[in-house]
């Protein structure tokens, strides 16, 4: 039985070729998301542990909520004696190191990075530990000096001599470069620029006598803990953090893992819907190996092969296919992570590949998903091959048959999606988002479940259908690809399944995306009066300068401007809510459209006043007049009166949770000091808004990191954020469907060889070869677009169900992307023509009488 199952394999290696390659993508990816992970991870591994002081001091990060709005935390610089006085310090430097600075060159163009990594501004100081080191030039020596590092001058061009501007929390100011400082370690793909320290603190801190931090090196002998515990004594830790070099770099690297894992995740998605898609493609191919192997299987059995040794003979060829695949698929990840490394390198992140890691969990996972995958694939093909009768030796039959199968089927499919459209229903009807969110994913997988088991179920009904005009159009040729794809209705349902998965995903995010870019360009049309928004491209605060200077511009009439601070509130009903809260100026109602259940806007704006969502206020007891206590930064306490209840249509469109606001007098009493996030501007009577806004851009030109919006701009922007979400799933689409093709062109060769003493017939008797394509094309075309209408009927189920749960957050627009819909059918017909080209060239090239006289 080895032996023969070893020949089968070989004999079917070609046929079994394109199974493969679904179980080389899924195994690509996997490995290739934990290849480059883990190099990434080591690589910053090693950078921190290198570049962390023996122990640092560090202000506590729970003191962030007690900062104004834009501000740095820092630590009083006269700790450093007392911390140089403790028993083991061998030295202490302080450190000053602000990110989301902003450095532009003579013309006003930034010169930091566009791959979102930071811009940093740091206190010049070396130790054998630094990052860098200084190439050329000289070290900074007071006031309107700086270094700038090697990479960022050499994709910048700056060259020492330059004059830069940085603009930083306090206000801007200019530098001169008179030094170029070189990486020693792995670029992260900042920037950064150095100062000497005493300007550090002047310009990026706004005063002397701060740092944000204080680096100690502790004695030979000391270790880190004890250095650690007896510091810790000495200053305390209610304000202060002390990490030692393991610490920090762990904290670091946790940092860093965010950004590691949406990689990650989005790869692992990739692999999971190459697998989803890829056991389709496997079990489809072994059910018809073992349908045109009945005579051999047959023949097995009469030579004595039980029916257990005739199931593993099956498995063991899928692990087989397994086994190869895997191993391709982990060469495959390899070179993907390697295009990852080097991907990473042009975005600014050095990493080297020559130190690329291939730990011991990744060739595991990579065979655990290759062959684990094709054996659970083939498992229910290899039990129809035991089921096999001694006397199929003698009979041309196949085992899939059409009867009981799909009876059992239609019971299970009926059920399932029973389930899971009462499921969806109850998504549709709930009035919590949690709820919601929770019935809508078990319907879906429900739903889907449903689809590909009754899939079959649906072959003939829907086909006839769709191919209906088929013999109208092309005759005889055409009414046989009709009943080509309806001969047997469970390979066809199963070869449309691959497509119908991505189809049914794209087309639910399709949906979801368009009603949520229809909702917010609603929102925006009914809320957003002003004439122009001035944000920070991060939607970070901006320095007090670009407030004064849009203020001074020639034609502005409006200026309301708008701060955020976090608090916490103490609710009637005893809830203790911590969120974030506007600051808004007076005119609001001149730039804003706010609707209001009860009170009004001057109201809210008041000194002592506070305005709340209504329906937020209802669920925690609060009413107009409620006295709410509310805690600032910095431990500053007060109590403020509800004069309004909002009730927009986003709900929580101004601030955080309760959409909790207040006027900027209140804000700036209890925390002065604050930067501006946003300014909403109107013209002045007299300026035409295109006049407006080219005097705003010039105005804020030196200021590349803010922009001036109007409302088309803002409603671009947000299409632009959910085009990334879109994107990431027309990319999943578009494996689904490399893989879902490579499903259609092994079902058609392999129906090929199993039809190919008909096809024969059919040439003797007078069909020509083009219409042998043709047939097998149509045949294809009808199976694609098939898998298109299962998976998109599917798809705006799954989308209208996802927008109920959007509107419950005040997204109520329903939008159906027809255009995408029709382009997703259409290229469904193209994804089924391109599919049957090798199939349908192969059939035409075929020998007639040799095909006549096939076994």
């Amino acid at each position: 039985m080895l032996k023969a199952t070893l020949r089968s394999f070989l004999a079917h290696k070609g046929r079994l070729l394109l199974s493969a390659l679904a179980v080389l993508l899924s195994v690509a990816f996997v490995a290739g998301s934990l290849i480059f992970s883990d190099t990434v991870t080591r690589t910053f591994d090693r950078l921190f542990a290198s570049t962390s002081a023996d122990v640092t001091v560090l202000p506590r990060e729970d003191l962030d909520s007690q900062l104004p709005s834009g501000a740095v935390q820092t630590v009083d610089a006269s700790i450093e004696d007392r911390i140089a006085r403790v028993d083991g310090v061998a030295d202490t430097h302080l450190d000053v190191s602000v990110e989301g600075v902003t450095v532009v060159n003579s013309e006003n163009e930034s010169v930091g990075p566009t791959t979102g990594a930071p811009t940093i501004a740091a206190g010049w100081y070396v130790t054998d530990r630094s990052p860098v080191e200084l190439t050329s030039g000289h070290e900074p020596r007071g006031p309107g000096e700086a270094l700038i590092d090697a990479d960022t001058a050499d994709n910048k061009d700056v060259r020492i001599g330059d004059t830069l501007t940085v603009i930083a929390q306090p206000g801007s100011f200019k530098v001169e470069i008179v030094g170029i400082a070189t990486f020693t370690t792995t670029n992260p793909g900042a920037a950064l620029v150095f100062l000497d320290i005493p300007t550090a603190q002047t310009e990026l801190l706004g005063k002397r006598g701060v740092a944000t931090s204080v680096a100690v090196t502790a004695q030979e002998g000391v270790s880190d803990a004890a250095l650690k515990e007896r510091i810790s004594r000495a200053i305390g830790t209610e304000t202060y953090e002390v990490e030692t070099a393991d610490e920090q770099a762990e904290s670091a690297a946790a940092e860093l893992g965010g950004f590691l894992d949406v990689i990650k995740y989005v790869m692992l998605g990739f692999a999971g819907i190459a697998v989803l898609v890829g056991v389709f493609l496997i079990v489809n191919t072994f059910s018809m190996l073992i349908a045109q192997r009945t005579r051999e299987l047959g023949l097995l059995r009469a030579l004595g092969a039980d029916r257990r040794q005739v199931r593993r003979s099956v498995l063991l060829e899928a692990a087989l296919l397994g086994l190869v695949g895997s191993t391709l698929g982990l060469a495959t990840g390899i070179g993907l992570a390697f295009g990852l490394i080097e991907l990473m390198g042009l975005l600014g992140m050095n990493l080297k590949s020559t130190e690329m890691v291939i730990g011991w969990a990744t060739p595991v996972s990579a065979y655990v998903v290759g062959v684990g995958v094709t054996f659970v694939a083939a498992y229910l093909p290899a039990r129809r091959a035991a089921g096999v009768s001694p006397m199929a030796a003698l009979a041309d039959a196949e085992i899939a048959g059409v009867g009981r199968p799909l009876r059992v089927r239609a019971v299970v499919g009926t059920v399932v999606g029973a389930l899971g459209a009462a499921a969806l229903v109850g998504c549709v009807t709930a009035t919590e988002t949690g709820s919601a969110a929770s019935l809508l994913a078990l319907g879906v997988v429900l739903t889907l479940i449903a689809t590909v088991i009754a899939g079959p179920l649906l072959v003939r009904p829907v086909i006839r259908v769709l191919g209906g005009a088929f013999p109208a159009l092309f005759g005889s040729v055409g009414r046989m690809s009709q009943r080509n794809a309806l001969r047997n209705p469970r390979r066809t349902g199963a070869t449309a399944a691959a497509l119908m998965v991505g189809l049914a995903l794209v087309g639910g995010m399709s949906v979801a995306s368009a009603s949520m870019t229809e909702s917010f360009d609603q929102q925006i049309d009914e809320t957003l009066g002003a004439d122009f928004v001035i944000q920070n491209n991060n939607f970070q605060p901006f320095p007090q300068e670009i407030t004064e200077k849009v203020n001074e511009t020639d034609g502005v009439g409006t200026v309301v401007r708008q701060r955020f601070a976090a608090i916490a509130a103490r609710l009637p009903n005893g809830d203790r809510v911590e969120t974030g809260a506007a600051g808004y100026g007076d005119q609001l109602d001149e730039v804003a459209n706010i609707t209001y259940a009860q009170g009004g806007t001057a109201a809210a704006l008041a000194p002592g006043n506070m305005a709340m969502d209504v329906d937020y206020a209802k669920d925690h007891d609060v009413r107009i007049g409620s006295v709410i206590p509310v805690e600032f930064p910095a431990g500053r306490q007060t109590e403020l009166r509800v004069a309004a209840l909002t009730d927009q249509e986003g709900g929580e469109g101004f601030g955080a949770q309760g959409a909790m606001y207040f006027g900027l007098e209140t804000l700036e009493r209890y925390v002065p000091g604050g930067q501006d996030s946003t300014l909403y501007v109107n013209a002045a009577s007299g300026t035409s808004a295109d006049t407006l806004r080219e005097r705003l851009e010039q105005t804020l030109d030196p200021y590349p990191q803010v922009q001036v919006r109007d409302q088309a701009d803002y409603k671009q922007l947000v299409r632009d954020q959910i085009a990334v979400l879109l994107y990431l799933v027309y990319a999943l689409l578009g494996l689904a469907i490399v893989i879902a093709v490579l499903g259609v062109v092994n079902t058609l060769a392999l129906s090929v060889v199993e039809r190919t003493r008909e096809i024969g017939l059919l040439r003797a008797i007078g069909l020509a070869r083009r219409q042998l394509r043709r047939m097998i094309r149509l045949e294809s075309v009808v199976i694609a677009v098939f898998g298109a209408v299962l998976g998109l009927a599917l798809g705006l189920v799954w989308g209208v169900c996802v927008q109920q749960v959007l509107a419950l957050q005040g997204m109520t627009a329903l939008a159906i992307p027809w255009v995408t819909i029709v382009a997703v059918v259409v290229g469904s017909a193209i994804v089924g023509i391109v599919a049957a080209l090798l199939p349908a060239l192969r059939a035409s090239r075929m020998n007639v009488l040799a095909a006549i006289a096939h076994e």
